[in-house]
């Protein structure tokens, strides 16, 4: 039977239904998709236009930190100090680089880079972030920039940047009162403001650059660039300059500056000059001294192991790190606490017979001449310089009433001048003994005795010298130290900086005054053999009175050879330290100075001279006209040669009578041992 086919009939009427529910399906999605890409567009260009244009600018505009120019630094008659002068340095950004090392490699055959360069930046490096710019070459020469201009397309990511460096045109005269500026390092940024320091590369290291810091640096100003996809600028949409740095005025004067640096014909030391009316310094140096142009851009290793590795170790501020003994320039303020203290007029005398002792005991601590002084009273005791009234004066004051006075004039504590780095130095006290020799805590009567002539414990600076003078000159009236005078916006005259006195007069009663300052100025003009400055007439052509003494400190306990007077000045000189000061006008005091050299013979005949060198050249700032210096061999003066020179001392340079300097007791290190 065949098969019946059966045929399926079209249901016209059913695909009509199921393409209207299919369309209108379709129309309802795209009529969904097109509500929401209407609602994202309401949402990017009406309720965020003004977020995500931000956002459109930001990848075409970038800002650009504007680093400050820093502020100039001048002495007290405008002599340039320190100052900014245009340079171009090279600069790679790491977010554009794919292989540092072997640009590095391939920019070396084009700019010479040494491995001070490499190492600095590799260094920093490390501490910025990748789309920093980050200095690989600094202070570019010409022919630098145009090697690198023909190459510049090899190298994406690089590129020549100018700048303003610092530069100090007198370099080491002032190297270590104004200091230098260096690169910033990864622990400088975690100390300071990151906003205050954009785009900043160098900060103060030493001396002024570092104190006044705050001051010279400025305000940063930033601009906003439109860059390419490169990353290079198109153009400077807008800017806001930065704000520069004060510049300062110093209160010393550069040529009395260069005339103390070059009196110490490059023998170690310091000197410190004062105006004890305010406090201004006037000069301020310490030889061997430095470049500090060497630091700025970054020292090479050469250059800082020579200067870390000399003897002479030229990187220390004498003037304010450098402690030495004070030997004999301590004496007239003992003569003073004295005369405050009631214990003594200057009419009482003592007996110098060339060897104290202590009641009861049998050692003896000699005195400054072999023979002694014979009847001393205060003048003869200062000008004489004789250990024997200082002695017993310093024996029936007492250690702790001569800490106290001497601690009033600021011994034993910083000077509070404005600059980095000073040290306390040592004022012997009972507190400091036991804090320091927890073995022998106990205070004897040999240390008073050893103390009042300034060896012992005690340890000064040069300023805190030359600022205790400074406050006796001015009649006990004190003042901090101050180097800075007065400072000043970019285009404005200077305001001075206020230094008020630090407290009222120390002077009780201004005869103690007198007394003492006659007694000083005796130091200069007395006729008496015996004076410590009687052969070198350091007054001589002056046109104003000088007051004056005269120091010489062991380095080391003396022997039985302590009046040989056959030892030759390079023997004497490795055993002393030299110092003088002095003021003047005496009556009116406008300077005191102090210096002190580090292997003298004598204070009065090694450092004595400097310090006249300095007085007539701050003589010759005031319009005085300054006498011709007589040389050393008309004078008879045997200066102290350098160290480790051989010269032997004129024999008629110190005949048996005459005084030996300032020459402090027999084993003054340990001169307590023999007095428990």
């Amino acid at each position: 039977m065949p098969k019946l086919i059966r045929r399926r009939f079209k249901d016209t009427r059913g695909e009509a239904e199921l393409f209207r529910r299919r369309a209108i399906a379709g129309f309802l999605l795209i009529l969904l998709g097109l509500c929401a890409l209407v609602s994202r567009y309401v949402f990017l260009q009406v309720q965020h236009h003004d977020e995500f244009a931000l956002r459109s600018v930001n990848n075409s505009v970038k800002p650009r930190a504007i680093p400050p120019a820093r502020g100039l630094i001048y002495d007290r008659n405008g002599v340039l100090l320190a100052d900014n002068i245009p340079a171009f340095r090279l600069e790679v950004r790491p977010d554009q680089v794919q292989n540092m090392s072997e640009l590095l490699a391939q920019l070396g055959t084009v700019v010479p880079l040494d491995q001070d360069d490499l190492d600095a930046f590799r260094k920093q490096l490390k501490q910025s972030r990748r789309f920093d710019s980050v200095p690989l070459k600094m202070r570019l020469t010409e022919d630098d920039i145009a090697r690198f201009a023909v190459n510049r397309w090899r190298f994406p990511g690089v590129d020549v940047v100018p700048y303003l460096t610092r530069y100090y045109p007198l370099g080491p005269l002032f190297g270590h009162v104004v200091g230098y500026v260096s690169r910033i390092d990864a622990d400088d940024m975690a100390n300071l403001d990151p906003d205050r320091y954009k785009g900043t590369t160098h900060i103060g290291r030493t001396g002024l650059e570092r104190s006044y810091e705050d001051m010279l640096h400025g305000t940063p100003g930033y601009e906003l660039d439109e860059v390419n996809a490169d990353g290079r600028i198109q153009q400077v949409l807008e800017t806001h300059p930065p704000i520069p740095g004060k510049n300062l005025y110093l209160s010393i004067d550069a040529r009395v500056q260069k005339a103390a640096q070059d009196a110490f014909e490059g023998r170690p030391g310091s000197a410190v000059a004062i105006d004890p009316r305010n406090g201004q310094v006037l000069a301020m140096v310490s030889v061997p001294t430095y470049d500090p142009n060497l630091f700025v851009n970054g020292i090479s290793t050469a250059d800082y192991k020579s200067l870390i590795t000399a003897p002479d170790k030229p990187l220390i501020n004498r003037a304010l790190r450098g402690a030495y003994p004070p030997g004999s320039t301590v004496k007239p303020f003992l003569g003073l606490a004295g005369l405050e203290y009631g214990l003594r007029t200057p009419q009482d005398t003592v007996f110098s017979s060339g060897v104290f002792y202590i009641p009861g005991q049998s050692r003896g601590y000699r005195d400054d001449q072999r023979y002694g002084a014979g009847t001393v009273n205060l003048y003869k005791a200062i000008y004489a310089s004789v250990n024997t009234y200082f002695y017993k004066l310093a024996l029936d004051m007492g250690i702790d009433r001569i800490s106290e006075f001497m601690g009033s004039y600021g011994f034993g504590r910083p000077s509070g001048v404005d600059l980095p780095g000073e040290v306390s130095g040592i004022l012997p006290s009972r507190e400091w003994k036991a804090k320091h020799s927890p073995k022998q805590p106990g205070w004897y009567p040999g240390e008073t005795v050893i103390t009042g002539i300034g060896q012992g414990y005690w340890l000064v600076t040069t300023m805190q010298l030359a600022h205790a003078l400074a406050t006796f000159a001015d009649r006990g009236l004190p003042y901090a130290p101050r180097v800075v005078m007065s400072a000043a916006d970019v285009s404005k005259a200077p305001s001075p900086l206020p230094n008020p006195p630090t407290g009222p007069s120390l002077i009780k009663n201004m005869k103690d005054w007198d007394a003492v300052n006659e007694g000083m100025q005796d130091v200069i003009y007395s006729n008496d053999p015996l004076s410590t400055g009687y052969r070198i007439k350091l007054g001589e052509g002056f046109p104003y009175r000088i007051a004056g003494k005269s120091g010489t400190a062991e380095r080391f306990s003396r022997t039985s050879d302590a009046y040989n007077e056959n030892r030759n000045s390079a023997y004497l000189a490795a055993r002393h330290r030299a110092w003088f000061e002095a003021f003047t006008p005496a009556e009116n005091p406008r300077i005191a100075v102090a210096v002190v050299l580090e292997a003298g013979v004598w204070g009065a005949d090694d450092a004595g001279p400097i310090a006249r060198k300095i007085l007539d050249a701050w003589l010759a700032t005031q319009g005085g006209a300054v006498p011709p210096n007589k040389p050393l061999s008309e004078s008879g003066i045997a200066s102290a040669p350098a160290s480790g020179a051989s010269a032997s001392l004129p024999a008629d340079a110190m005949p048996e009578d005459t005084p030996q300097g300032d020459m402090p007791a027999p084993d003054s290190s340990s001169a307590g041992d023999d007095s428990q």
